[in-house]
């Protein structure tokens, strides 16, 4: 093994691994940083390490691939913060840290904290590299944790506040294992058993649906998944994050279940008399906080992770396997199944009804606008092959429900609860797909939470379309204040939710990139296909009325 410097080998490795960028806040790892001045790798220098993990974050869900950030030990906690999401969504992310000197600890050194515990709850396996040998199997270790089974973050302590482990030289193997480079690296098949258990019930129930989850999208199981709906004439729902599985106008589709449904979904889901869940954790979002569909209803779920299989719905049967591999296996032992008792036609009279009820709304023209004439818009003038990145709340509710899009090329990342999200981690997905259009929709709140990073995206030239619901506020916090007051807010219950009114535009150019603000509906598409045109990051303001609020689950 020939002796190496440990910065060198990991800026080899990284790029060995596939990694196109690595998003940072300093100091941390700066010699592997320069290390990188002749490698084929971008250095993204954030301005906020959240920011830098959304990035990371952004980047892993676009491209499949391991996105990696890092921190010094100062601010090591707020990138652990900012690896919340990626561990709620299953994203691979690699966080890279520094760690206290052994000689200075409990000794009150400048800046000192045990940071390494914070990651514990955020992360699949939070590594500690205290020595330089140790640099390529731990390496090698955390690619293989984000990548298998159910996907998710891990961290790696670097000895040192500033990783200073990295100026060792050692004598150090040089192996990569190209199997952890992309999810997913592993598709373990089904039980043939359960599948001939899960067909039999299938066949049994008189009025059975599908729902996708965020596990079929990392799978790649959306044509699978389809043809399986259409072989047994079976009605099929999506998650927020499995949307672009299925084609809005498909006949079987009905829609996002869960709080952020459509009326018409979760009315289906009451209905089921059995629910074949597909890459679903089954969590609080999708069903409704386990309301949808109602406990009692038959459940089979094909996933990934045992831990997952019959935990808030009993299972009638448990599929453990790749939802790719479960799906064709379920596909190839079938035969053609007729319509139920005018099962479909029901599930297609209620959606029908739904969108003939949005009707009004989304041909509005009203100033402010209505956000549904705003997904309208967006609906008809965004590429087909658009990557859209969406924030959480209202943004989420909003594109759930009345963003409608009936191609199979695009494709959607949401954030997975925090708020701020979207707009960095559109910057990481357009450096992980730098030659697809990728589109972030955010309010104006979430927005706010890192504006800073218009100057990473000018300086750093990446051009990705920033759309901002603007209605100077946080609006999804009026119905939350309502009720805290009784029903009758005082005239200072704007202070929790109101903001001033901003030109964000106007900011976007101030900052160098392009701005474009829509007023009106027919302003929206022009605003948007020249922000796509221009080559430089944009940001297109879109105003609409405060008072319009996104329509939650009922249940």
């Amino acid at each position: 093994m020939p002796k190496m410097l440990g910065a060198r080998y990991l800026a080899e490795l990284l790029v060995a691994y596939g990694v196109k960028a690595i998003f940072f806040k300093p100091s941390i790892l700066s010699k592997m940083l320069a290390q990188m001045d002749d490698l084929p790798i971008r250095r993204i220098h954030t301005h906020g390490e959240k920011a830098a993990a959304y990035m990371a974050d952004g980047y892993a869900r676009a491209s499949g691939r391991p996105g990696v950030c890092a921190a010094q030990t100062v601010g090591a906690g707020n990138l652990a913060a900012g690896l919340r999401d990626a561990y709620m969504a299953h994203s691979p992310v690699i966080s890279m840290i520094g760690g206290r000197f052994g000689a200075t600890k409990h000794k009150g050194a400048y800046q000192e904290v045990d940071d390494y515990p914070m990651f514990a709850p955020v992360t699949k396996a939070n590594l500690q590299v205290d020595e330089v040998g140790r640099i390529p199997d731990l390496v090698r270790q955390a690619f293989r944790e984000a990548t298998t089974g159910s996907p998710g973050p891990v961290n790696l302590q670097f000895y040192g506040n500033h990783a200073e482990i990295e100026k060792e030289v050692a004598e150090l193997d040089f192996i990569v294992e190209d199997i952890y480079k992309q999810l997913p690296p592993h598709r373990p098949a089904p039980e043939a058993e359960a599948i001939r258990k899960a067909l039999a019930r299938l066949q049994a129930a008189q009025r059975p649906v599908i729902v996708l989850g965020g596990g079929a999208r990392t799978s790649g199981a959306g044509q699978e998944a389809l043809a399986l709906a259409e072989k047994l004439n079976i009605p099929i729902a999506t998650s927020v994050g499995a949307r672009p599985l299925v084609p809005e106008f498909h006949p079987l589709y009905f829609g996002v279940p869960g709080t952020y449904s459509r009326d018409c979904t979760n009315d289906i889901m009451l209905l089921a008399d059995l629910v074949l869940f597909v890459g679903s954790e089954t969590g609080g979002q999708i069903t409704h906080f386990w309301k949808v569909p109602k406990p009692g209803t038959e459940v089979i779920q094909i996933g990934i992770d045992p831990r997952d299989l019959g935990r808030n719905y009993p299972n009638s049967v448990s599929i453990m396997g790749d939802a790719k591999v479960s799906l064709q296996a379920l596909l190839d032992a079938s035969q053609p199944m007729a319509p139920k008792g005018g099962w479909v036609q029901e599930v297609q009279r209620r959606v029908a009804g739904w969108r003939k009820e949005q009707e009004a709304h989304r041909n509005s023209s009203a100033v402010p606008m209505r956000p549904e004439r705003i997904l309208k818009e967006l609906g008809e003038c965004l590429p087909d092959d658009v990557l859209l990145v969406c924030d959480t709340g209202h943004s989420a509710v909003w594109l759930s429900q009345q963003f409608w899009k009936d191609g199979a090329k695009w494709d959607l990342i949401k954030c997975s609860g925090t708020l701020g999200w979207a707009f960095p981690a559109a910057l990481g997905a357009k450096c992980a797909l730098p030659e697809r259009p990728v589109v972030c929709f955010c309010g104006d709140g979430g927005f706010y939470y890192h504006l800073q990073e218009l100057e990473t995206a000018v300086r750093c030239k990446i051009p990705s379309v920033t759309i901002v619901n603007n209605n100077s506020s946080m609006n999804q916090e009026r119905n939350v204040y309502i009720p805290a007051y009784d029903g009758k807010p005082s005239e200072k219950w704007g202070d929790m939710w109101i903001f001033t009114k901003v030109n964000l535009s106007q900011i976007a150019r101030d900052f160098g990139a392009e701005g474009f603000r829509a007023e009106r509906p027919e302003e929206i598409a022009p605003a948007v296909r020249q922000a796509l045109a221009c080559g430089k990051p944009a940001l297109v303001e879109v105003v609409s009325d405060p008072l319009a609020m996104g329509e939650r689950a009922k249940v």
